[in-house]
């Protein structure tokens, strides 16, 4: 899941100097990790220009270690604290998703007060929304994006970057409903109800604005039916007639139903 984040653009410090010695410098980064770069003493401004530069060609592995860079040799300067936000920003754009957590977590437990921490955490989220899978994998890292996108909401409820993280917890709450209703499935499929029922009464509880209820409640009617429960599946399918009575998962629980009436 690629999404697009706002785009930093931070003002350069750029002098004849740092242009000069340009090449040079980002050529000593290229294709090296932030542990493979080595020591070379540089002045803030060539850092940031080259790492600036590196960035805006796309190499983002490069400018990230040029980010780190600043940090690494000025760490007392105005720019580093700019630089390890753009460090993880191009570990971002770079898809080492790990990297950029990391360097987005360094500089909220440097800077935890400074205006560009909602930023961070928003990059932190994003991180982990976007390592996303399937539903047929494990769901860690979906619920890691979530506690992710809470947090900044939580923290900054009023940035722009909250506004997005509401619209992604939706579709990630949506991700976790499809996880447990797969495992439900697999195990009507294997007629083990008591342990489907857990699941599709998971979704429900927890779930209940995904677009997956509809569904949990016709397979929570079968469940109990299979059960022979036939008083709790007709709650499942009254309340499922109550808020979706239009869909084909309320007429296959009243098909049910008349086949199946409780006492």
């Amino acid at each position: 899941m690629r999404m697009i984040s706002p785009r930093l653009t931070p003002r350069l410090i750029a002098t004849s100097a740092a242009l000069a010695v340009l090449v040079t410098a980002s050529g000593c980064a290229r294709n090296k990790s932030k542990g493979d770069t080595p020591y070379i003493a540089r002045d803030v401004n060539t850092l940031y220009t080259a790492a600036k530069t590196r960035l805006d060609h796309n190499d983002f592995r490069t400018a990230a270690a040029l980010f780190d860079e600043v940090e690494r040799q000025h760490p007392y300067s105005v720019w580093a604290r700019r630089a390890e936000l753009m460090s993880a920003y191009s570990y971002y754009l770079g898809r080492d998703y790990n990297k950029s957590i990391d360097s987005a977590q360094r500089f909220l437990s440097i800077h935890p007060g400074n205006k560009d921490a909602p930023y961070a955490y928003y990059l932190i989220a994003l991180d982990y929304y976007e390592q996303i899978s399937d539903v047929t994998r494990d769901q860690k890292i979906t619920q890691q994006a979530l506690d992710s996108l809470g947090e900044l909401i939580r923290r900054y409820p009023e940035t722009r970057y909250a506004a997005d993280a509401r619209l992604k917890i939706d579709l990630v709450r949506d991700h976790l409903a499809g996880k447990e209703m797969e495992i439900g499935r697999f195990y009507q499929r294997r007629s083990q109800w008591l342990a489907s029922v857990i699941r599709f009464r998971k979704v429900i509880d927890e779930y209940d604005s995904t677009t997956h209820t509809p569904e949990a409640l016709e397979r929570l009617t079968e469940s109990y039916l299979a059960l022979g429960i036939p008083e709790e599946a007709k709650k499942a399918a009254a309340v499922l007639g109550a808020n979706y009575p239009g869909s084909k998962w309320y007429e296959r629980a009243y098909k049910l139903m008349q086949k199946h009436p409780a006492a």
